[in-house]
């Protein structure tokens, strides 16, 4: 059987087929001979189906079902006889336009060998489908078959896994690699070429012009370009190129090019970056065709080669016998050109005398003006300004000689141009402005003058939606961002057609100082959301960039923001582990991270990211719009109980820190603000500002931790208490009756039970327990047990550090912390028992209102200084 071949659907126009379909209505057709079995003239009926006459014809009736009740078969093309003309069409599926054969018109056609597949695909090949689902559905019927769930990958691109026997392909997705078998037909292969890979163009002249049929065409001027090599500017959707080459753009079908250094280096994707390294480029190369010509030839090109080189009596000699050679070309330049741009300001002079054109413009668009510019020749720049050269003249790429002085950071030139007064504000091709390409430079005195300048419009976008404020915090330019805010406040805020603000895309790409900036000196709104509902913290979470996410919540930034799927930064942290994969140096995550469990070290800096975020106020329990939470996330990470201490440090920091009275000056050396962040920062005045730090003083020794950890956590007596159900020991009898939750886990307390000192090894039953595990603080074992114990018999939790009566058994990080916690624990109830006035002496005199300071500072007052409220009686109390 063979094939026709026929263009791509990708370009083609897709057009409804109209006509005698199901749901059309229909009536007496030209070769009705069927009485009236439609009730009458004029009838109206409706196709119900089409179908084939037995074998005979297919498609070649019509079932129509008529409006006086009837039902019967009719012809549309059996044996020649059509029974039937519609009154309303019905749309019988699509067709593509470009598919259809000219009448006349001989068909290629193309023989299938053993079924195999027309296109070819190897192994590695980058491969998408392009078809709809109902057309790829019925394609799948025996290559491989149909399932609902390939749909999802309709557009997606994979990779060829293996070329089955039949010729069906099967794609390999590298999102959750899943694999597919596919007909051939309905994939399309991804061209590999991206924006800014160097191409070398065929030298092969009949291939390239059968090629370029239906891909750009073909054009006697690309003739040029056969065998150099030039840059990808825009790749197409149906896979064409667009390639610079010698500052010409030409459409190229990507058989037509083969690559050449995958390595080149990334430079700025603009217009004026393109052109800039081309134009150099071709530049140089006429100019040495130029120079190189013959100087005694008597042609107008030897007036072009005497004004490269200088020669000015030479230039004189010839203009005074051809004077209509002034703006000759050689190369495609004049010689006013060359002159510029070599800085021949003697020989300009001599041919601006003999009339020479300051606006000729040579292929590419480019004055004289241009061509002083490109040479970084600022004095011949001036003075052809005062020749009253036009300032604003722009090129085939719509870049103005501003543009260029900008892109080659030639100071000079800008220099000049600005004090001619030149527009600014002009955009090139891709609708960026001098001050768009001065930011993406990074030169910063150009930045400084094109700022300065009265007109300046800071709201101008390009053609990606980007203003200079965009543009810098895309670019990471911290100087131009800082320059910006100051005198474009009104625009920090200012967001693009899809809601990303400055803020936004500095947040997504990492760049902190930018962000810092964006929100101390320009003001911007923190929790600015997108289209998405996206706060540049849940676009920081999300990428991981961990130093900018440390300085926004540092700023304040909503932790518990969520997006459009409900998601907050927790459930983003802990859903896009793989964004952490390399650890971070971040002062706060490290310290974090080397106090993880060691269990946890081998993930990164995911886990550190996590326990900061719950530190700093994350809600575990906050579900998303598929029904989960940080914490169902957390338990497939086995995070989840790491987080829940977390939870827990936090919510005991924030209910213990003792509250100070209003207008009553707290002690200097003890800030303990009970809103503040629980992580300190190591830089700045960021770390003054903030409480204690849980993970740091890591350097304090653990000895005293059993000591600790056998005294009742109230009087310091043995603890001899144990409750249930969790089992903790931390009390001795006499104060546990004040417990209603255990002080380790904040469990309901709902049985306690006196313990002796000589309770017996769980497992041995022969020696006494007397090593306490560490997290959970239960002591069930004895010391030479202990070595076979990798969770706690009591509540199975893994253990991290036994603790014997002399020593740690290990050395853990986490039992320093835990010391740290103890002491801070302890200070807080000490300073909860000083006067809330002196901050000295003891409370020992209360009121009637329930609050109470110390004896002396109570003498005097006659309200409360907490409640504001008449102090009546004033109670001695007996603290012991």
């Amino acid at each position: 059987m063979d094939s026709v071949r026929v263009s791509k659907r990708q370009s083609a126009t897709k057009l409804p087929l109209r006509g005698l379909f199901p749901g059309a209505k229909v009536v007496r057709g030209p070769d009705w001979d069927w009485g009236n079995q439609d009730g009458g003239e004029g009838k109206i009926g409706k196709i119900t189906d089409i179908r084939g006459w037995d074998v005979e014809s297919g498609r070649s009736v019509a079932s129509v079902t008529w409006s006086e009740g009837g039902t019967n078969v009719y012809r549309v093309g059996h044996k020649g006889k059509v029974d039937l003309k519609y009154t309303q069409d019905a749309i019988g599926g699509y067709y593509y336009k470009e598919h259809l054969p000219k009448l006349g018109d001989d068909l290629q056609t193309v023989p299938m060998q053993d079924g195999k597949a027309l296109l070819t695909f190897n192994v590695g090949d980058k491969v998408k489908v392009i078809l709809e689902e109902e057309v790829l559905k019925a394609m799948q019927e025996g290559h491989g078959g149909w399932n609902p769930k390939m749909a999802e990958y309709i557009g997606k691109v994979g990779f060829v896994h293996r070329v089955t026997e039949r010729g069906d392909i099967r794609v390999q997705y590298p999102t959750n690699h899943i694999r597919w078998t596919f007909h051939p037909g309905s994939l399309n292969k991804v061209d590999c070429y991206a924006s800014g890979d160097r191409v070398r163009v065929s030298t092969n002249v009949t291939l390239v012009k059968k090629l370029q049929t239906g891909h750009g065409e073909w054009s006697e001027n690309m003739k040029e370009t056969l065998g150099k090599t030039g840059k990808v500017i825009k790749v197409y959707p149906d896979g064409d190129l667009r390639v610079s080459i010698s500052d010409h753009a030409w459409t190229f079908n990507p058989s037509c090019v083969s690559p050449v250094d995958p390595d080149a280096p990334d430079l700025n994707n603009t217009l004026i970056s393109e052109r800039d390294e081309d134009q150099s480029g071709s530049l140089h190369l006429a100019l040495d065709q130029i120079l190189s010509h013959p100087a005694n030839s008597e042609v107008p090109a030897k007036l072009v080669s005497e004004a490269a080189q200088g020669n000015k009596l030479a230039v004189a000699e010839i203009l005074s016998k051809h004077s209509d050679w002034v703006n000759c070309k050689n190369s495609g330049k004049t010689a006013l050109q060359v002159a510029s741009h070599q800085g021949h300001l003697e020989v300009i002079k001599v041919l601006l005398m003999s009339k020479a054109s300051l606006e000729v413009q040579d292929q590419d668009g480019d004055t004289a003006l241009h061509y002083a510019v490109f040479g970084n020749q600022p004095d011949v720049a001036q003075y052809l300004l005062n020749k009253k050269a036009k300032i604003d003249a722009v090129n085939n790429g719509q870049c103005s000689s501003l543009h260029v002085a900008v892109n080659k950071s030639f100071t000079a030139c800008v220099r000049v141009l600005l004090r001619h007064k030149c527009n600014i504000n002009l955009q090139d091709s891709y609708g960026d402005t001098a001050l768009h390409d001065a930011i993406a430079k990074n030169c910063k005195d150009i930045i400084d003058m094109l700022t300065e300048v009265d007109g300046a419009d800071f709201t101008l976008t390009n053609q990606r939606g980007f203003n200079v404020i965009h543009h810098a915090a895309l670019k990471g330019n911290h100087y131009a961002t800082e320059k910006l805010v100051v005198k474009a406040r009104q625009l920090v805020n200012l967001k693009k057609d899809d809601g990303f603000s400055a803020l936004h895309l500095a947040a997504l790409n990492g760049h902190g100082d930018v962000a810092e900036a964006l929100i101390a000196k320009g003001q911007a709104d923190i929790d600015i959301q997108n289209n998405r509902k996206q706060t540049p913290l849940l676009l920081t979470v999300g990428q991981g960039h961990t130093a900018a996410l440390e300085r926004l919540v540092s700023k304040g930034a909503n932790i518990n923001a969520e997006d459009e799927d409900g998601d907050t930064c927790l459930h983003l942290a802990l859903m896009r582990q793989s964004v952490y994969a390399v650890a971070d140096s971040t002062p706060i995550l490290s310290k974090i991270r080397s106090s993880l469990p060691p269990s946890n070290n081998n993930i990164g800096t995911g886990p550190a990211v996590a326990c900061y975020l719950t530190i700093e106020g994350a809600d575990l329990k906050h579900r998303n719009h598929q029904g989960k939470t940080a914490l169902d996330l957390a338990t497939a990470c086995q995070l989840d109980s790491l987080l829940k201490q977390c939870a827990e440090l936090r919510q005991r920091r924030l209910g213990e820190t003792p509250k100070t009275p209003p207008n009553v000056k707290q002690k200097p050396t003890r800030p303990k603000p009970a809103t503040a962040p629980l992580l300190s920062s190591s830089s700045g005045d960021h770390a003054a500002s903030r409480a204690p730090d849980p993970v740091s003083d890591m350097e304090t020794d653990g000895g005293n931790l059993q000591a600790i950890m056998t005294q009742c956590r109230m009087c310091q007596n043995p603890a001899n208490c144990r409750f249930k159900p969790c089992g903790h020991q931390a009390a001795c009898m006499e104060c546990a009756k004040l417990f209603q939750k255990c002080f380790i886990c904040k469990e309901t307390v709902k049985e306690a039970y006196k313990v002796d000192g000589t309770s017996k090894c769980a497992l041995c039953s022969s020696r006494n327990a007397d090593v306490t595990f560490r997290p959970c603080g239960h002591r069930t074992v004895c010391q030479e047990c202990s070595h076979r114990v990798k969770e706690c018999t009591v509540c199975k939790q893994p253990i991290l550090e036994k603790l014997g009566n002399d020593a740690p058994t290990s050395s853990n990080p986490v039992s320093h912390r835990e010391v740290q916690e103890l002491k801070q624990r302890m200070q807080e109830m000490e300073d909860a028992q000083l006067c809330n006035i002196c901050m000295e002496r003891k409370k020992d005199t209360a009121f009637l209102c329930g609050h109470s300071t110390c004896k002396k500072c109570a003498k005097p007052l006659k309200q409360c200084p907490i409640c504001r409220k008449p102090i009546t009686k004033k109670i001695a109390l007996f603290t012991g």
